[in-house]
């Protein structure tokens, strides 16, 4: 089920005056990811991406289209490794956060 136009704007609202939830987005995609959760990790990366810096930056940023970063993220996408370890890896970097593992698998960051 798509998202609404309201939801996605509630989300992009928050993110842009709660630094905690931002980062917090971001930390669940990569809990999903690190967790086999391909699926669930790819929504909320997406949300992220639209909530933060945009597909269109973010391409601009990777040297992409950002037509290819959105399927990528779809739910139909099947993203190779090096790029969606790339897009974590700019995200990371635009936001000023780094990801370690913890002995219990808990990401923290």
């Amino acid at each position: 089920m798509p998202l609404t136009k309201d939801f996605k704007d509630t989300i992009k609202a928050r993110a842009e005056r709660d630094p905690e939830f931002r980062v917090g987005l971001f930390r669940e995609a990569m809990e999903a990811l690190f967790s086999d959760d391909l699926e669930t990790g790819k929504v909320l990366l997406r949300d992220y991406v639209n909530a933060t810096v945009g597909f269109e930056t973010l391409a601009e940023d990777m040297q992409k289209d950002p037509k290819s970063l959105m399927r990528m993220l779809s739910a139909k996408g099947n993203p190779r490794a090096d790029n969606l370890l790339a897009m974590v890896a700019r995200l990371k970097q635009r936001e000023g956060v780094s990801f370690s593992l913890t002995h219990n698998n808990g990401l923290h960051a």
